[in-house]
C-alpha cells in the first residue's frame, strides 16, 4: 500500500489526537503538546503521558506526517519542536472524514466500580467517596471553563470550543448524576 492511499488504519487513536494537536499552527515541543493535551483533550478524551506523546511524535515523523527541528545553541537547553506537515494533514483529514465508525465511547468509571461493590464496604466511606468525587468533578468544571476562556474569540479554536463546551455540559451532568446516587445510596 502506497502512503496515502488508506493510513488511516495503521496508525493508534493517540497517534491521531497528536497529530490533531499539531494541525494548530504554530510549532510545538512535546512538553507543550502534552500541557495542551491536560487543558483539553482530558476533558473529552483522555491525556497521553508524555512518554506517549513523544513516542507518537516519533512515530508520526517516521510516516512524514510531522517534522521536528532543534532549538539553537542559544537555548540554555535544547529543545525540539514539531510541526505538521501537509502529508500529515492529509492523512489527518483522511481519518477525521473517514465513513468508519468512530465506535462507542469507553467509560471507566472507578468510582462506580467501587459503589457496584459497596457490599463490601462501609456505607460512611462509600459516600464520602462520592461527595469527593463531585468535588473533583466541580474542579474540573471550573478548569474547562477556564479551557473555554483562553479559546473564547481565538478563529482557529472554534472546534475545539465545541468539544469543550459539551464537556462542561459533561461534567455538569456528572455532578448532576453523582447527587442522585447520594440519594440512591440512602435508600440501600
Amino acid at each position: 500500500m502506497a502512503m496515502g492511499e488508506d493510513d488511516t488504519q495503521d496508525m493508534p487513536p493517540t497517534a491521531w489526537a497528536v497529530l490533531g494537536l499539531l494541525s494548530f499552527p504554530g510549532e510545538r515541543t512535546g512538553y507543550e503538546l502534552k500541557k495542551w493535551a491536560d487543558s483539553s483533550l482530558r476533558f473529552f478524551y483522555w491525556s497521553p503521558a508524555l512518554s506517549q506523546i513523544y513516542a507518537e511524535l516519533r512515530r508520526l515523523e517516521s510516516h512524514g506526517y510531522a517534522t521536528s527541528r532543534r532549538s539553537g545553541p542559544e537555548e540554555p537547553r535544547t529543545k525540539r519542536a514539531y510541526a505538521i506537515t501537509e502529508a500529515g494533514r492529509a492523512a489527518l483529514s483522511r481519518w477525521a472524514s473517514a465513513a468508519q465508525d468512530p465506535g462507542a465511547p469507553v467509560l471507566k468509571h472507578p468510582l462506580l466500580l467501587r459503589v457496584w461493590l459497596g457490599h463490601l464496604t462501609d456505607p460512611e466511606h462509600l459516600r464520602a467517596l462520592v461527595h469527593e468525587h463531585v468535588a473533583r468533578t466541580q474542579a474540573e468544571l471550573k478548569e474547562v471553563r477556564e479551557a473555554l476562556g483562553r479559546a473564547d474569540g481565538v478563529e482557529a479554536w472554534g472546534h475545539p470550543q465545541v468539544a469543550l463546551r459539551w464537556s462542561e455540559r459533561r461534567l455538569l451532568a456528572e455532578v448532576e448524576l453523582a447527587e442522585a446516587m447520594l440519594v440512591d445510596l440512602e435508600g440501600v
